[in-house]
């Protein structure tokens, strides 16, 4: 009896040590993912079930949390939900008529021009890389730091043969997709709609899987992570249209070529939070400089300008403080997440940083309460009285 309540009294004196605990929390961790390393094969069919429903269920994500406030709105004003999202899908259907009619036939076309012109550009970019290599200045400049021009020129062609077989080759992939990604963007629709109705016994069915003294804790858990996405898509999708319909307009005034691709490209990748706006410009930079030196001023002015009206007028009453993270926070996710899982990476890195936040937030408010650990220590007059 006495040995028992020893061991007891020392379990208690290494829980009350932190680095005790620590320590364990991680050797259980380490060991878990030992064990799931050693039976990975145990988890593959899991895994291409995933990676078929993937898609579908992403891009009906993104479509329900557009849509869904519009339902919501409608269906405020005595409109029955069914009738809300027929109406919405036939309006949908209309816009995507018209972008099929009028946008896409002009966007073909300068996509295809720019593919023509590109050996063009290309061939006018290495003239002017020759005559800056040669000027006077520049092997000046070139002599003092100490730089060796030729083996910068091998550098950069070795990359950039690198990069277009790395495209080429992601072209490949994307091919060999392509009726994976058709199926997806016919089933959207589908569960679209049965989302969009079903929506109000979403919340009470996952609840009910879950142990009835956590089911509040779960439902604020739940509330917080959909309110941080649904801020985020529909935040970030506003927001890249306005800069991409801003850009074109800029672009028509100054004249610039391929206007319209080079508008779309920026609104793509401005889906990207500071790196994107980053990528989009490189495009315009390029055909701005093949044009003419003074074109290369029109659009960089044009480009600064947009930029601050979205940074100063655009965002802040878009998207307020919603995602409370620093930007190096957001930009290291980005690349790290571009490393681990590439371009899905990137797209998915700042809510899956958001709902992760969530979750270890509330997790570790719960383990605060349930250890006393991080409990103000007593004072000491306190105590003696």
């Amino acid at each position: 009896m006495q040995s028992a309540r020893n061991l007891s009294d020392r379990i208690q004196w290494l829980l009350d040590r932190k680095v005790f605990l620590i320590l364990a929390i991680f050797l259980l961790i380490s060991l878990n993912i030992f064990v799931l390393d050693k039976i990975s094969y145990v988890f593959h069919p899991f895994v291409v079930i995933l990676e078929t429903v993937f898609l579908p269920f992403l891009l009906t994500g993104v479509a329900f949390y557009l849509l869904n406030p519009l339902v919501d709105y409608m269906e405020s004003r005595n409109v029955k939900r069914v009738y809300s999202i027929v109406a919405l899908y036939l309006l949908i259907i209309t816009i995507l008529t018209l972008i099929f009619m009028k946008v896409i036939p002009l966007l073909s076309e300068q996509i295809t021009s720019l593919i023509v012109q590109f050996p063009v550009y290309s061939q006018d970019a290495q003239t002017k890389f020759e005559e800056l290599v040669g000027n006077e200045y520049f092997n000046q400049v070139q002599d003092l730091l100490g730089i060796d021009t030729s083996k910068l020129v091998d550098d950069f062609s070795s990359r950039a043969s690198a990069l277009l077989s790395n495209a080429w080759s992601g072209i490949g992939g994307i091919v060999g997709r392509i009726t994976e990604t058709v199926l997806a963007i016919i089933t959207v629709p589908f569960i679209l709609f049965y989302l969009l109705k079903d929506r109000k016994k979403l919340t009470p069915f996952v609840l009910g899987f879950v142990p009835t003294k956590l089911r509040d804790r779960s439902f604020r858990v739940m509330m917080e992570m959909n309110h941080q996405i649904s801020s985020y898509i529909r935040g970030q999708i506003v927001i890249s249209c306005c800069i991409g319909v801003l850009l074109y307009i800029g672009y028509l005034i100054i004249g610039l070529d391929y206007s319209l691709v080079l508008a779309v490209i920026a609104a793509c990748t401005s889906i990207v939070p500071y790196l994107g706006p980053a990528i989009a410009i490189t495009p315009a930079l390029i055909v701005a400089m093949m044009t003419s030196p003074v074109m290369l001023v029109k659009m960089i002015i044009i480009w600064t300008i947009v930029q601050l009206i979205e940074g100063k007028f655009i965002s802040p009453q878009i998207m307020g403080k919603t995602m409370r993270v620093h930007p190096i926070t957001i930009i290291f996710v980005i690349i790290t997440a571009g490393n681990l899982f590439g371009l899905i990476g990137i797209i998915l890195a700042v809510p899956g940083y958001a709902i992760l936040k969530v979750i270890t937030t509330h997790l570790f408010r719960w383990f605060k309460q349930r250890t006393g650990l991080y409990d103000e220590p007593v004072a000491e007059s306190a105590a003696t009285e």
